[in-house]
């Protein structure tokens, strides 16, 4: 049997579904409903990501039980970098001491595992990742 992700669902406050059409949109990923207190988004390969309204008012903890962080790989290194500049014009802060290098997670000296993780207004923990050659 082989299987992958189909879609995710996040609760999000209504109030902040336009943070995450923006984001999303910037990231390549495209509109597939658009309504009702619910924004879904769809990637490569029919991956899709959704965002509505939690049904308990209750803030995430993301280094609780439950998902730690999502993470939406890159192309390029370059595309990282285009990311932390969306970022900053938005300002959203990176986290963690990213965007950075991180040697102990690549697969190789000649390739890199290059990350900036930030968090949404709703606590989700969100890694934009390029893994593969180092760029000079």
């Amino acid at each position: 049997m082989q299987t992958h992700i189909g879609h995710l669902v996040f609760g999000v406050q209504p109030a902040n579904l336009g943070f995450y059409r923006d984001l999303l949109s910037f990231l390549g990923w495209s509109t597939i409903y658009d309504g009702d207190g619910m924004l879904g988004v769809g990637g490569e390969h029919g991956v899709s990501l959704w965002f509505s309204a939690p049904l308990k008012d209750v803030s995430n903890d993301y280094d609780g039980p439950g998902l730690n962080h999502l993470a939406i790989s890159t192309k390029t290194q370059e595309d990282v970098d285009s990311v932390v500049a969306y970022m900053t014009e938005h300002g959203i802060t990176p986290l963690f001491d990213t965007p950075r290098h991180r040697p102990d997670f690549s697969q190789s000296p000649e390739s890199t595992y290059y990350q900036v993780l930030f968090e949404t207004p709703d606590r989700l923990l969100i890694e934009v990742v390029y893994t593969g050659p180092k760029s000079a």
